[in-house]
C-alpha cells in the first residue's frame, strides 16, 4: 500500500481537480484517483462557459410546456431512447415534482447563492492556479424566432433582474452589430455580458492537473469500486482489489458517482444527460460571442481550438451507444441559423453530464460517515461552479464554516 494521503479525491474532472487544488491550498496532502485520467469526460467536451447568469433550474414549468413537443422529435433538444424509458421513469417523476413553483423558487435561490460564490471565487482561483490567461469575457447572446418565444422568456429575465444580473434585450439591428451573420429568422435577442468562458475546457482541466502535480499532488489511474468507513479514515477499493486508506475522501466522480454513494447509504437519484457536440475548425465562422439557440436546446461557442456546436439533452444512461445523428442534427440547424458557417472538417463527441432532478448538485457529507464529502451532480454547470464547489469542499473537509447555506444541496435531501 502506498503512503496514505490526508485526502483522496475520486474524480479528475474539473470539479475534482478544483477541489484537490483548494485542499492543497489548505496545506493538505491529496491524491486524485480516476478511471481514465484528467479531463477524460464531460470536462473536456463542454461548451467552455462560466454561465453565472444561468440561475434558473432546468426543472421548471417552462420546460414542462416544451417537453412534450421536444420528446416527439428523437433528434430534438430533449430525448429519451426507448431502451432507457422505463429506467428513467423514477427520475422523470422527481423532475416533474421539482417543477412546482415553490420548489423552482427555492432552487433558484439556492442556485443563485452557489453562482454568486462561484463567480467571486473564480478569478482568485484562476490566478492561484496560473490559468487566469485562459479566461474570456465575451458574453452570451440568446436569440428568439418569434415574439411569443421572446415573451415567454421574460419571467426568467425578470428573475435574473431581481438577483442583480445584467442583461439587455436587442432588436435585429443591434444583434447584427454584436454578431454579424445571424439568420433574419431571429427577431429578438438578449445579451448577458456577465457570461464568461474559457479558451478550451480540456486544456483548462489539464492545466489544473499539471498545477496539482507540480505542487506535489499525485494523480493515479484507478477505477474506484467501493468506499467504506474505516478506523481513522476511509477505505478506498480499486478494481482488481488494490486498496488505499485516507483520512477523508471527496467523491467527485461525476456521472459515475451514484454506485459509490449508494455503497455509503446515500440513494441519490443521479442520472446521465448525454451531451453531443461537433467541434469545427477555428475559421468555420467569425463568432464574436457565445450564442444560445434556446428554442432548440444548443449553443455555439468559440474555443481556442475551433468552433463548438453542441448541447441538447439525451437521458440515456452510461451504457447505450452514442447516437451521433444528434450531433449532425444540431450542426444542420446551426448552418441554417448561421448561413455563413462552414460545417466541414468537424469532430463529433458525446459525454456524460451528471444530473439531479432539481438541477442542484449534491454537496455535503455522506450519510454513513462525515469523512466522505459528496461533490457531484452539477449537470451542465460543472465548469461554471467548479471554483465555488472547491471552496465549499475545502471548508467541509477542514471544518470551516461554509459561506452559503448548504441544506439545499444536501445529498440526503431526496
Amino acid at each position: 500500500m502506498k503512503s496514505e494521503p490526508e485526502v483522496i479525491v475520486v474524480g479528475a474532472g474539473v470539479v475534482g481537480l478544483s477541489a484537490a487544488l483548494a485542499l492543497q491550498a489548505r496545506g493538505l496532502s491529496v491524491e486524485v484517483l480516476d478511471r481514465e485520467g484528467p479531463a477524460a469526460g464531460a470536462s473536456a467536451g463542454n461548451a467552455g462557459a462560466f454561465a453565472f447568469t444561468d440561475i434558473l433550474p432546468l426543472a421548471s414549468p417552462g420546460i414542462l410546456r416544451k417537453a412534450p413537443k421536444w420528446l416527439l422529435d428523437p433528434l430534438g433538444p430533449l430525448s429519451v431512447p426507448p431502451a432507457y424509458a422505463l429506467r428513467i421513469a423514477p427520475w422523470m417523476w422527481r423532475f416533474w415534482h421539482a417543477c412546482a413553483p415553490a420548489r423552482v423558487a427555492a432552487s433558484t435561490t439556492a442556485q443563485t447563492a452557489l453562482m454568486d460564490l462561484s463567480r467571486a471565487e473564480l478569478e482568485p482561483f484562476l490566478a492561484a492556479t496560473g490559468t487566469l490567461s485562459m479566461l474570456r469575457k465575451d458574453g452570451n447572446l440568446q436569440v428568439y424566432e418569434s415574439e411569443g418565444e421572446f415573451r415567454a422568456s421574460l419571467p426568467g429575465w425578470q428573475a435574473r433582474a431581481d438577483h442583480g444580473i445584467e442583461f439587455r434585450h436587442m432588436e435585429p439591428e443591434e444583434m447584427a452589430t454584436l454578431q454579424p451573420g445571424l439568420s433574419p429568422r431571429f427577431i429578438r435577442g438578449t445579451f448577458t455580458p456577465g457570461w464568461y468562458s474559457v479558451t478550451d475546457p480540456r486544456d483548462f482541466t489539464l492545466a489544473l492537473a499539471d498545477r496539482f502535480r507540480a505542487q506535489g499532488g499525485r494523480i493515479t489511474r484507478c477505477e474506484v469500486t467501493a468506499l467504506s468507513p474505516a478506523e481513522g479514515g476511509v477505505s478506498v477499493t480499486c478494481a482488481g482489489g488494490e486498496g488505499r486508506l485516507a483520512g477523508k475522501v471527496v467523491l467527485a466522480a461525476g456521472a459515475h458517482s451514484r454506485p459509490l454513494a449508494r455503497g455509503l447509504g446515500d440513494r441519490i437519484p443521479l442520472e446521465t444527460e448525454r451531451g453531443y457536440n461537433t467541434t469545427l475548425p477555428g475559421d468555420a465562422f467569425d463568432l464574436r460571442t457565445q450564442i444560445t439557440f434556446g428554442g432548440h436546446g444548443f449553443v455555439i461557442t468559440r474555443l481556442a481550438g475551433g468552433i463548438r456546436v453542441g448541447g441538447a439533452v439525451e437521458l440515456g444512461g452510461l451504457k447505450l451507444p452514442p447516437n451521433y445523428r444528434r450531433s449532425d442534427a444540431m450542426l444542420k440547424k446551426a448552418k441554417a441559423f448561421l448561413p455563413g458557417l462552414a460545417t466541414e472538417g468537424g469532430t463529433r463527441w458525446m459525454g456524460f453530464r451528471p444530473s439531479l432532478p432539481d438541477t442542484l448538485p449534491a454537496i455535503g457529507p455522506a450519510r454513513s460517515t462525515p469523512r466522505v464529502i459528496h461533490a457531484f451532480g452539477h449537470g451542465h454547470l460543472g465548469l461554471t461552479q467548479c471554483a465555488g464547489t472547491a471552496r465549499l469542499v475545502a471548508d467541509l473537509v477542514t471544518g470551516a464554516a461554509p459561506p452559503i447555506d448548504l441544506s439545499p444541496f444536501s445529498p440526503q435531501r431526496f
